[in-house]
């Protein structure tokens, strides 16, 4: 098992599982995609189970638990301890059968209870985007390596700009963008929305729908390497390991800055009282 020390070694072993999910994504994305409907309702493709296995094969040798989508479905939960993985192979399911691109391969490092790595990978466009301890990046996958990487940090403006889709999100979500005085929106797909914040096309994600912890984490970690933050409406970061509540996340806020965050938590809470 890999020591406290070789923690830098984890961004590259699931940099590495990431692309190699992603190509076994892409196969399937390639021809016929045969869809099943999970117990919950939502869609679920060979592509799924398929990549999750890559995966966990990828990081079986730290000897951490991984915390995964498909094998949570299936009635697997490990033993989670203090420090875990927490992998969804293919956010975005519904992205993936519209074929539009919006999906992505998510693996996150959690102690503690926070996500302290993240690493999404985008297999339709081949980016990356990546953040630990020494700061988040992002790039782009050319075979199986990673080009054209660069630095990325969160950008503020005096008038934020929010992922979200004002006539296709909550009731709340109008009386949101009046209060924080939002400029524009912009509608992405899977947990893009957290590396546009992180990068600083955005500033603002609310959510007042359901997610679950491997649909937030390695997003959550990405951002916050970034400079942005992810709270809960009680104006706490949003922590993981939450087994009681099946791994469900409450509504949060993901934004550029601390301050951002606070303000959209308050008005939520207050929206939805």
């Amino acid at each position: 098992m890999m020591s406290e020390a070789t923690a830098p070694s984890l961004t590259d072993l699931a940099v590495g599982a990431a692309i190699a999910a992603a190509d076994v994504i892409n196969a399937v994305y390639d021809r016929p995609i045969h869809v099943v409907t999970k117990q919950d309702g939502s869609p679920v493709t060979e592509a799924d189970a398929a990549a999750e296995a890559v995966i966990i094969e990828h990081l079986k040798g730290t000897g951490l638990p991984v915390l995964g989508e498909e094998s949570v479905a299936a009635g697997i939960i490990p033993q989670l301890g203090e420090r875990y993985f927490v992998v969804d192979p293919l956010d975005g399911t519904k992205e993936f059968i519209k074929r539009n691109g919006e999906f992505t391969v998510n693996i996150a490092l959690v102690e503690h209870g926070r996500p302290t790595m993240g690493v999404v990978l985008a297999p339709a466009s081949s980016e990356i985007f990546v953040g630990d301890e020494r700061g988040a990046w992002a790039g782009r996958i050319l075979g199986s390596a990673v080009v054209e990487r660069r630095v990325i940090k969160v950008g503020l403006q005096a008038k934020p700009r929010i992922v979200a889709s004002r006539s296709h999100g909550h009731a709340a979500l109008e009386q949101l963008c009046r209060t924080l005085d939002v400029d524009s929106d912009v509608s992405v797909g899977s947990s893009l929305k957290f590396c546009l914040l992180a990068r600083g096309d955005a500033q603002l994600y609310p959510r007042f729908t359901p997610t679950c912890e491997w649909d937030t984490a390695a997003g959550q970690a990405v951002l916050e390497a970034a400079g942005g933050a992810v709270l809960t409406l009680d104006g706490a970061p949003m922590r993981y390991g939450k087994g009681e509540l099946k791994f469900l996340n409450p509504y949060f806020v993901a934004a550029a800055s601390r301050e951002l965050a606070e303000a959209g938590a308050s008005e939520m809470r207050r929206l939805i009282e």
